[in-house]
């Protein structure tokens, strides 16, 4: 027999591998709160409207409680051949409730269905996701206030470059995640529009009330266009992109955790929450968790770029190719999510050898360039000619197998007569980082001020985000992701 909740004019059952093709149950059945609470808002819509009697409508409110309720309770049987979220639950409304449930379906289509659940369930994702950057951007922010007078080396070309704080160099990353947190935040706003009552693609016939689903379901304004609104994913393109960009920021943090564990840096130790050992070396520890977390963006980026080639071609309005989006998408923001668990987790942990930093950050002349600042500052040389008498210094150096700390002032004076023994108080690391005071330097001050100033925009916007999601899960109901 043909499908009962779309085939009339069809005599004959999909084939069994156009079922498997078809069906999308395997994987939005995760859209089920979403796709519960667009419907409740939409029966309610009918009803206020007078499309729908209040007692059909109140059986399907009941109704749909139930069918949350066994979905929750892990005793609802998802059927392949009902293919998705949408008709899995229209059916087993009408189980309960008899015909009422078929008029759940005036004025709308699974076109603007699916267009609004997964809304809904990519921003209650974002929020989640902001959630767990600004969470690490905390713990980066905690890490820095203690490690604010810790020395490392600053690395250009990953070879010495100058002598940077610890703490400095974790809040570069607290502003990457940042800019991460606008992006999806900004992403969210650019999504919240309400596609339900654009039905296939036209538009309905029927008096419905889109003000009405839309306030029911927390979104700013309804779409303006029919087609658009059924034919467009660009809201999970661009919550992917800005997911792409948050992930390869957190690649490079995993990248630099890698490098800082190992024996020849020696710069921090992860805890055993977060490394395993070798099946054959005993002595191992393996950074896995960042090392994971460094692959992660292959996935993420791959789910963007795979979404951009399946919508590239395709005409307005609705095409099957759509349902491509969420297997993707649903598998890219997982990863993400873990992604940032498992980052939050080893800054937590990690545990830094501040005298392994200090001796690298001394090595390769890292304080070469506060002896050229000091020429041009003390002694009013050109910078130009600061920088090469400066090379000069750093080659007799290297003739001599000292730092710069290890020249005399006669070997200083054996380039440049004009240098006197001042030039000794600049060239250890500790007066090179304190020395870096201008806005947004290394300087130990600076590390503190700006650690204080991203505390308190954090925990202030935590408190309003808690205070956000007490409201909404008293309102309207849509449902986060856990």
């Amino acid at each position: 027999m043909s499908n009962k909740m779309w085939g009339g004019r069809f005599a004959e059952a999909p084939d069994a591998i156009m079922e498997e093709i078809n069906a999308s149950i395997g994987f939005d059945q995760r859209l089920y709160r979403q796709d519960i609470a667009g419907s409740k808002a939409h029966a309610t819509m009918l009803a206020a409207t007078g499309i729908l009697t209040q007692t059909d409508r109140d059986a399907i409110l009941a109704g749909l409680d139930e069918v949350l309720a066994e979905i929750e309770g892990g005793q609802f049987k998802f059927s392949r051949a009902l293919e998705d979220i949408h008709m899995n639950v229209e059916s087993r409304l009408r189980e309960k409730i008899g015909d009422a449930a078929g008029r759940l379906h005036t004025a709308r289509s699974r076109n603007d269905q699916v267009a609004t659940d997964f809304r809904l369930y990519v921003r209650d994702y974002i929020d989640t996701l902001v959630g767990q950057v600004r969470g690490l951007q905390l713990a980066l922010v905690d890490r820095a206030e203690d490690e604010a007078e810790t020395i490392m080396p600053g690395f250009t070309h990953l070879q010495n470059a100058q002598p940077v704080t610890f703490g400095h160099h974790l809040l570069a990353y607290v502003e990457m995640l940042g800019r991460d947190a606008g992006r999806l935040e900004d992403a969210r706003k650019r999504l919240n529009e309400n596609p339900l009552g654009s039905a296939a693609l036209a538009g309905t016939p029927y008096p419905i009330d889109r003000t009405m689903t839309t306030e029911a379901l927390g979104f700013d304004r309804p779409t303006a266009n029919s087609l658009d609104a059924v034919s467009d994913r660009d809201f999970i393109l661009e919550t992917l992109a800005a997911a792409s960009i948050c992930a390869m920021h957190l690649s490079r943090f995993a990248e630099e955790m890698v490098i800082w564990s190992s024996a020849q840096f020696g710069f921090v130790k992860l805890s055993d929450k977060f490394t395993t050992g070798s099946s054959i070396m005993p002595q191992k520890r393996n950074p896995d968790a960042a090392e994971l977390v460094r692959a992660k963006i292959g996935r993420i980026l791959g789910a963007l770029t795979s979404l951009l080639v399946v919508m590239k071609g395709l005409p307005l309005a609705y095409s099957k190719d759509m349902q491509e989006d969420k297997e993707v998408a649903f598998d890219a923001l997982d990863a993400l999510s873990l992604s940032l668990a498992a980052m939050t987790g080893m800054v937590k942990d990690m545990m830094p050898n501040r005298e392994r930093m200090h001796a690298s950050a001394s090595a390769g002349f890292s304080t070469a360039t506060d002896v050229a600042d000091w020429l041009v500052r003390e002694l009013n040389i050109p910078f130009r000619d600061a920088h090469h008498i400066t090379g000069q210094i750093v080659s007799l150096a290297e003739q001599k197998n000292c730092g710069l700390e290890g020249l005399t002032i006669e070997d200083f004076k054996l380039i440049d007569h004009r240098i006197d023994s001042r030039i000794h108080k600049v060239i250890t690391v500790e007066a090179s980082v304190a020395a870096r005071k201008s806005y947004g330097g290394t300087a130990p001050a600076n590390v503190l001020e700006q650690a204080a100033r991203w505390k308190s925009a954090l925990t202030g916007e935590q408190h309003e985000a808690r205070a956000l999601k007490a409201r909404k899960h008293g309102g309207h109901g849509d449902g986060g992701v856990e």
